[in-house]
């Protein structure tokens, strides 16, 4: 499938070149230019599934179905807008003395071997090529984290390595495990770890294992997920990282690892024939909601912040997820889409209000309406569509998380709402004053990037009015694949 291999050869080849010329002024372009070409190539991949169904490629280790296509183009499309708004972001950087020009040349390398690992982890159709992917995804999101080389940077970049080291170690056992109850079936010789073959054998794994596997892999992949107790690193990587790292650890990072776990909860439902993943999922996810949204009420930087808020909302979707369903999964998708799509708009805003007051301090960031008015209207329409407010596609997510919870698991649904009320209030009592607040600053010296900035927000409003007939039919159909 020649789409498939520029989705993937593209970033690859991106990755290799800018690790040799990334310290150039012409590596921003590049990488503008590599990201691009990935995202081509993925739209290209997905008029491929929708008109020939899902497929499997290269010996059947790469399987391209509903579940997948759409985090493809996802991933291609926020890294393409990502790679955009970084340009006059570095720039702002390097002429501050922060990134030297090995620090960039690694930073432009590292960020299209980041893109790549994302789209192998999404594409592959073997466990095991999942699990590399998602440890090399790690390695390189460590090198991005630590790239200031500040004391601060390179603890945040330690935490994360030894807390998602731990997880994706918990991940391989749960792999090997599933190995093991494959092998029972297939034989040494059944191509045992690729995903097709164990979903078409899920009603004969031996149910015990198949429990232990999950519980590693729900760990291992959870860790990356952000899920509570798992959580420190995700606000230390963000606030002490580029933004543009902060961007895409939220907008695609997440979202992978979640498709890791629901690829795992197929095969989970499948063997035991019993809700027991989903009601781990529930727990966690809703522990993540709570957790999160009280931890938003105590933070004083606004990347830590907005950390907490990805926490919460990859918590919702869990939990979404946990509940199974039509309704539920597709909810859950639509929750990853918009999450993806709004999260890092927020981020690009962020990054260009922290440039110019010169701290993440957010007593300190006062009359970004002043400063800059697309910056300042920018976050707040940001921040309003993250916390659910109508007409925006999280509020469309949400309402269905909430309806569906009411119906299946009225318990949960009184946790949900307090959660759900803290932080929109602990989110809304902090961005006001940073937008209308009164301030003595200037004007950005480098024009922001913020086209992505507004088509991110658009795309998020567009999906809470109206979902185009291709995008709904994805979401149907691997809500249907995901069963529950």
């Amino acid at each position: 499938m020649p789409a498939l291999f520029f989705v993937l050869g593209i970033p690859l080849l991106g990755s290799l070149v800018l690790a040799v010329t990334g310290h150039r002024d012409v590596a921003r372009n590049l990488n503008v230019a590599f990201s691009f070409g990935t995202f081509v190539a993925a739209c290209f991949l997905t008029a491929q599934i929708i008109a020939d169904g899902p497929t499997l490629v290269w010996d059947q280790q790469f399987f391209i179905d509903p579940l997948n296509v759409f985090l493809v183009t996802l991933t291609a499309f926020v890294g393409l807008t990502t790679s955009i708004f970084s340009r006059p972001y570095m720039r702002v950087e390097q002429d501050k003395g922060k990134m030297t020009p090995p620090r960039m040349r690694l930073y432009h390398g590292m960020y299209q071997l980041f893109s790549f690992t994302m789209l192998l982890a999404l594409t592959t159709n073997n466990l095991g090529i999942l699990w590399v992917a998602m440890e090399a995804a790690t390695l390189t999101t460590v090198l991005l984290v630590s790239v200031y080389r500040t004391a601060a940077s390179l603890e945040a970049a330690w935490k994360y390595f030894i807390l998602c080291g731990v997880g994706i170690a918990q991940a391989l056992f749960g792999t090997v495990l599933l190995y093991m109850a494959a092998e029972k079936v297939l034989g040494p010789q059944g191509a045992t770890l690729l995903w097709t073959n164990l979903d078409a054998i899920k009603l004969q794994l031996d149910p015990a294992i198949v429990t232990l596997a999950f519980a590693f892999l729900f760990i291992g992949y959870g860790a990356k997920v952000g899920m509570v107790p798992l959580h420190s690193w995700l606000p230390d990587a963000h606030a002490e990282g580029p933004t543009p790292v902060s961007a895409v650890l939220s907008g695609l990072l997440l979202n992978v690892a979640m498709y890791a776990v629901l690829r795992c909860k197929v095969l989970t439902d499948g063997a035991l024939q019993t809700p027991l993943a989903g009601q781990l999922m529930m727990g966690f996810g809703l522990l993540s909601v709570v957790v999160a949204s009280f931890f938003l009420s105590r933070q004083k930087d606004v990347k830590r912040m907005f950390s907490y808020s990805s926490i919460e909302h990859m918590g919702l979707i869990t939990f979404a997820f946990g509940m199974g369903g039509p309704i539920a999964n597709f909810a859950g998708l639509l929750h990853m889409t918009v999450h993806s799509l709004i999260k890092s708009a927020i981020f690009f805003t962020v990054g260009h209000a922290t440039q110019k007051a010169g701290t993440q301090i957010m007593s300190e960031i006062r009359g970004l309406i002043k400063v800059n008015p697309t910056v300042g209207w920018g976050l707040m329409l940001g921040v309003m569509a993250i916390l659910g407010m109508p007409p925006f596609g999280v509020f469309a997510s949400e309402f269905l998380i909430l309806t569906t919870a009411m119906r299946e698991q009225p318990w949960a649904t009184p946790f949900l709402f307090i959660a759900l009320g803290v932080a929109f209030a602990s989110m809304l009592v902090r961005v006001l004053p940073m937008v209308f607040g009164e301030t003595s600053l200037k004007p950005l010296a480098h024009p922001p990037a913020l086209l992505p900035v507004f088509v991110h927000l658009g795309l998020g409003l567009m999906l809470g009015l109206y979902i185009p007939a291709y995008l709904n039919t994805w979401f149907v159909q691997a809500a249907r694949m995901l069963g529950g």
